[in-house]
């Protein structure tokens, strides 16, 4: 079955740095979109980033020229680097993938911005 399962998330400071990542099992991982969303405290869940299987990237306007989004079909895995945290970036962060009409989620990884 599919699985995605998330990793790398904290405690940080403004301007600080993180890395998720995202395991992935139990399907053909280097044929099909990978994508970051993000889940705020009372806010509804946001797309964030979007890696294609060729590997073409995008990403969300607010995070543009800080985070970057990269894979890894060797090792099933997809990654996103995060610079220059602020604290609005405060969240739970999930990886996702869409098989057929199906879309699959991780339990998420939560990264706090705060000083």
């Amino acid at each position: 079955q599919v699985q995605l399962v998330e990793s790398g998330g904290g405690l940080v400071q403004p301007g600080g740095s993180l890395r998720l990542s995202c395991a992935a099992s139990g399907f053909t991982f280097s044929s099909y979109v990978m994508n970051w969303f993000r889940q705020a405290p009372g806010k509804e869940r946001e797309w964030v980033a979007t890696i294609t299987s060729g590997g073409s990237t995008n990403y969300r306007n607010s995070v543009k020229g800080r985070f970057t989004i990269s894979r890894d079909n060797a090792k099933n895995t997809v990654a996103l680097q995060m610079n220059s945290l602020k604290p609005e970036d405060t969240a739970v962060y999930y990886c996702n993938t869409r098989i057929l009409v199906r879309n699959y989620w991780g339990k998420g990884t939560l990264v706090t911005v705060s000083s």
